[in-house]
């Protein structure tokens, strides 16, 4: 049956305690039968199959399910639950009219994938919302292309609140090697004597200047986690399988194996800027980190956030409220005169010494088959996403 872990290795996590809740194996097959007797919610997204699989590992603790009305304001409002607890981003279950009609509150309910059941819910609360109130609050805008936003608007009318209990993890023959739960990676770093971690978030390849300051990151603590999000993201994101092999390379040829570790994050992008940088700090926690790297546009897409909007967001709290420390580093680069990778704060030598290529540059070289200087990337990584970017034409 799903627990509750107050013993656990490392720092307390967010609240105190990792909440799992995932059946227990002689519990799966009488509750898939119940499940087969209760009312239904049709879960197509991938979101909520990766939400899930956060509340089956502890990942998201204090929440012990979908939200009800009662933490879902409060957290859209003033970024916290309704005891106070700072949190930045709601987790939430849509319902259809239809299917919001067949629920009672204290009744219990089925969560359907592909017609089978992969999580029960007791219903604690149904309630209407406004998707546009809530893409302002934790978006910073209603527009329609955001792919937050998007994502918002084709949504059911209505919210599902309760705790759950996930019967299956829908993703978990996906990169099973990598996919440490809260506990394991806990008892991981443990294991390796680690006092202080450094998490490392990323949807993207990791070229020089991410090297760079996950380098300069691992000089102040004991070790260094590459934590990637292998969740849902955009279409034109750069494939999960693809960023796992460049991740690979690197571990393999440029950091220390006894300071580095890599393991998978199964969350899904909200592409949230601020609020997700707060939201991606507290689930490391629960992860067992103490330290989170945040840098230029953190969570962002588009030009919806300022650049480093997603480091000021930690201001807006108390010194040590959030339980883990965020490292702000500025916009890295390799500088020619310098001859070394640099930033603004290091660097004193004119943009034009800069090796600097946007997106769309090096997404054109990669087309074309032409590996990217080895001062943007190392040629390892290059050569992957050439082969990837072939592959995808």
């Amino acid at each position: 049956m799903p627990s509750t872990l107050k013993d656990v290795p490392g720092f307390q996590p967010h609240g105190g305690a990792l909440e799992l809740r995932i059946a227990g194996q002689e519990d799966i097959s009488t509750s898939s039968r119940e499940a087969a007797s209760l009312p239904t919610i049709d879960v197509k997204s991938r979101r909520v199959l990766s939400d899930l699989e956060l509340l089956a590992v502890g990942a998201v603790s204090p929440n012990r399910g979908f939200m009800t009305r009662a933490d879902y304001e409060p957290v859209c409002r003033e970024m916290r639950l309704s005891n106070g607890l700072p949190w930045s981003l709601p987790i939430t279950l849509s319902a259809t009219e239809q299917e919001a009609e067949a629920l009672k509150t204290g009744d219990r309910a089925a969560l359907v994938h592909e017609g089978r059941p992969v999580a029960t819910i007791d219903v604690e609360d149904v309630f209407d919302y406004d998707p546009r109130e809530e893409a302002e609050l934790t978006y910073r805008t209603t527009d329609e292309n955001h792919p937050g936003v998007a994502y918002l608007y084709s949504q059911g009318p209505y919210y599902v609140g309760g705790e759950v209990t996930v019967l299956e993890n829908v993703f978990a023959h996906e990169f099973s090697e990598y996919r440490m739960t809260p506990f394991q990676l806990r008892e991981k770093i443990a294991e390796r004597g680690w006092k202080t971690v450094v998490a490392f978030q990323t949807r993207n390849p990791i070229h020089r200047a991410h090297e760079y300051l996950t380098k300069v990151a691992l000089e102040g603590v004991d070790g260094l986690v590459i934590h990637p999000l292998v969740g849902g993201t955009k279409g034109d994101d750069i494939p999960a399988d693809t960023r796992m092999r460049c991740y690979g390379v690197l571990m393999d040829n440029y950091y220390p194996h006894d300071r580095v570790m890599l393991s998978v994050f199964p969350a899904a992008m909200r592409y949230a800027g601020p609020r997700e940088a707060i939201w991606h700090a507290l689930l490391r926690k629960n992860y067992g980190m103490t330290h989170f790297i945040v840098g230029r546009d953190h969570a962002g897409v588009g030009d919806y956030y300022g650049t480093y909007d997603a480091q000021q967001i930690f201001d807006e709290f108390e010194a040590g409220e959030l339980g883990i420390w965020p490292l702000k580093f500025e916009h890295s680069f390799f500088c020619k005169t310098c001859n070394s990778m640099a930033s603004a704060k290091t660097c004193p030598h004119e943009k034009t010494d800069h090796v600097h290529l946007s997106g769309t540059q090096v997404r054109q070289m990669l087309t074309e088959g032409v590996e990217p200087p080895a001062e943007f990337s190392r040629p390892e990584v290059a050569r992957i996403l050439i082969e990837d970017a072939r592959r995808r034409s």
